[in-house]
């Protein structure tokens, strides 16, 4: 893979303190009429973070861009769960889950 696919894959992110966070999109999952993005984290030197996946909700925003989206977090324990379990299915055979 070169340089401009991996970047292709960089999704950046602002946290709820404005600071730009850098994540390589693996999928989007819908449930429930809801659509979700699964992201790993990238650190500095631009190298995939071992450890645990983000899952945010895409939300519509008030914007009169139809395209923009704005995601946020799940604190719902139960949907988390969920959307992991299908994309660990989807992925069974790409990622080494850890349970």
């Amino acid at each position: 893979m070169d340089e401009n696919e991996e970047l292709e894959n960089i999704v950046i992110l602002n946290d709820e303190d404005g600071n730009e966070v850098k994540f390589e999109y693996l999928d989007s999952i819908e449930l429930d009429d809801e659509e979700y993005i699964v992201l790993l984290p990238v650190t500095e030197e631009g190298e995939e973070e071992e450890g645990e996946v983000v899952i945010l909700r895409a939300e519509d925003t008030d914007s009169d861009d139809a395209d923009e989206v704005s995601y946020v977090a799940v604190d719902d324990e139960n949907t988390l769960n969920k959307v992991f379990e299908i994309f660990k299915e989807k992925f069974k055979d790409d990622f080494d889950f850890v349970d």
